[in-house]
């Protein structure tokens, strides 16, 4: 997939907060966009940027970005700069988001919007944001730097992801032509309801993963995609008779009804909520949002369909969107963190289709 060779007649692109490179590929591969050329990347996690630098080039740097900033880089000229700052400040999950830094890491981004001389931008973040005071800031800077913007939570399922994620985008283009951008977000391809909508219908879990065999060992594998990745784990006796009491598509309260013995007590005291913790993904269906553990049950709806066993790597690669031949470099949860964290291909595809004309449209008016 890596390719050093200068693309011609290419958007100049800059991926920060790149991590493996979800949006980059999106962007930049033709079964996507492919209207793209990564001409720079900037994360601070270290098996993520070797990711990212095998699959599109040596172009990514692993250091803080504020850092990096005060250090007076020498900043490419760029078309578009993307990226999903840290979600955590955002995301429900995090309960003590007053006063986390990480909210205020949209300024160094449009830092580097403004000095790339980028015409326009993508930010992806958790659907949270849109309805954050750092929405608003971050739209304030934007006009002052001259861009128009339009933000929308979208679903990867509606743009042919096998899982229903949903996440915030914000985009912005300098105003050439005002109408261009009025029409965001991009139209979907994919629908719960295609007979109605004459779309395709969602990609379900068994489109993704139902051709793969069963894991074979335990361990990351030298040998081709996608059976590199598609390994299993090493569950204990207790754990093994948990995942066999959830019946198909259900979830913890199934295994307190039929194996209350061996249902952890805080479950049991616990009546409502998480339901989706122990549960199965289902066959007919997308999957949930693919987060860093997939790997355990107990933080999600995170065991195969009809097999005893959580949902491998390369599974949830492929739930991502993720093509066979995407190379993940690091160790075990490395990579779980990358796939996790990254944005669905598709999705991204999906936007860089819209952005390119975007800036179609605005070189033609500036020309």
């Amino acid at each position: 997939m890596k390719s050093d060779k200068v693309k011609q007649n290419k958007y100049k692109l800059i991926d920060l907060f790149a991590g493996a490179g979800g949006l980059t590929l999106g962007f930049t591969d033709g079964r996507f966009s492919g209207e793209f050329e990564c001409i720079f990347g900037v994360d601070n996690d270290p098996a993520a940027v070797l990711t990212h630098n095998e699959n599109f080039g040596d172009h990514s740097i692993c250091t803080n970005i504020e850092d990096w900033l005060d250090s007076e880089p020498n900043i490419p000229r760029a078309d578009i700069v993307v990226g999903g700052p840290p979600c955590q400040g955002f995301s429900l999950l995090n309960k003590n988001r007053e006063g986390d830094q990480r909210r205020a890491l949209w300024e160094p981004f449009m830092d580097v919007v403004e000095l790339s001389g980028a015409s326009a931008f993508v930010i992806e973040n958790v659907q949270g944001l849109l309805k954050s005071p750092e929405f608003s800031d971050i739209e304030k800077k934007a006009i002052e730097l001259g861009f128009l913007v339009k933000a929308k939570v979208l679903n990867s399922a509606d743009y042919g992801v096998p899982q229903t994620r949903k996440r915030t985008i914000i985009i912005g283009c300098k105003p050439a032509n005002v109408e261009s951008i009025l029409d965001f977000p991009p139209s979907k391809t994919h629908s719960a309801t295609p007979e109605s909508d004459g779309l395709l219908p969602w990609k379900t879990v068994y489109d993704a993963i139902s051709d793969l065999p069963d894991p074979e060992g335990t361990s990351i594998r030298r040998c081709d995609p996608p059976l590199d990745i598609h390994f299993g784990r090493s569950p204990t006796a207790i754990s093994l008779e948990r995942y066999k009491a959830v019946p198909p598509g259900g979830n913890r309260f199934d295994l307190q009804k039929n194996a209350p013995h061996i249902t952890p007590q805080c479950w049991i005291k616990k009546k409502s909520g998480g339901t989706d913790l122990f549960g199965r993904l289902w066959w007919d269906r997308p999957s949930v949002t693919i987060r860093t553990e997939f790997f355990k049950p107990e933080k999600g709806r995170y065991l195969h369909p009809d097999k005893n066993r959580p949902i491998t790597h390369r599974e949830a690669a492929r739930l991502m969107g993720f093509p066979d031949d995407f190379k993940f470099m690091g160790s075990k949860i490395q990579i779980a963190r990358q796939i996790g964290n990254a944005v669905p291909p598709p999705l991204g595809g999906a936007i860089a289709s819209y952005m390119a004309d975007l800036l179609s449209k605005h070189k033609k008016k500036a020309a």
